[in-house]
């Protein structure tokens, strides 16, 4: 198998519950021919047209075989292996990104199946917040956002800085109190040296490897955990 690039994480294991559908949510069609899988994938599928090897490592379980038969489309475009989760031994999704580091080699991307960013440059924010960790070692792309709801359920962050450069000065995943935090990220990339300290961005309790990070800013972010996205 050929050394990638860059490597892209893909979490594919969870079960989906808010979601409440008879099908796993990425697959949930947004148009014809068009599911929220294929959204989340754009920003990866253009690094791949820009000419790097990108290999992407899915994480699933058995009940995610749907999923697993629905990305043999991108067989062609990007080089894909799947990694199976033992909730016993790595419970959560910290635990689904550790399952798939091994896999891992060159920078390192986070990107879930059912987030997908919007707006005006959106498809080549990845590949701009990997240029990112060549210096700051750590990169997000985020979105504007005050509403404490919203903040409840992501990645919140604190942004500081001009639009140029902005950074993150505090994270914290899911927070009870969001008053804090003025955006949310979608993605997150970080480099090869730092990659073993992804899981934190993810883990209850953990003390976020973010703050410092280069923020990438997009005009939107969904979150389809629910029917109605």
């Amino acid at each position: 198998m050929p050394v990638p690039d860059v490597s892209v994480v893909l979490p594919c294991a969870g079960f989906g519950t808010r979601f409440g559908a008879p099908y796993s949510k990425e697959l949930h069609c947004l148009a014809p021919g068009v599911t929220v899988l294929d959204r989340s994938l754009e920003a990866v599928v253009e690094l791949a047209r820009s000419g790097l090897a990108v290999r992407l490592v899915v994480v699933f379980e058995t009940h995610k075989l749907d999923t697993v038969s629905y990305l043999a489309r991108y067989a062609k475009t990007l080089q894909i292996v799947f990694v199976y989760q033992d909730q016993s031994e790595q419970p959560e999704l910290d635990g689904a990104v550790r399952s798939a580091l091994p896999m891992t080699h060159g920078p390192v991307a986070l990107v879930l199946p059912d987030i997908v960013v919007t707006g005006a440059g959106s498809s080549n924010s990845l590949l701009t917040a990997l240029r990112h960790t060549e210096t700051a070692g750590w990169s997000v792309v985020a979105a504007e956002e005050r509403d404490p709801d919203t903040l409840r359920q992501m990645g919140a962050l604190a942004l500081v800085g001009s639009d140029g450069a902005r950074t993150v000065a505090a994270a914290v995943d899911k927070p009870a109190d969001p008053s804090a935090y003025n955006a949310f990220w979608g993605m997150v990339a970080v480099s090869e040296e730092n990659a073993h300290r992804l899981p934190d961005v993810v883990a209850k309790g953990a003390d976020s490897p973010l703050p410092g990070a280069a923020a990438v800013l997009v005009e939107g972010i969904t979150n389809y955990n629910t029917v109605a996205g």
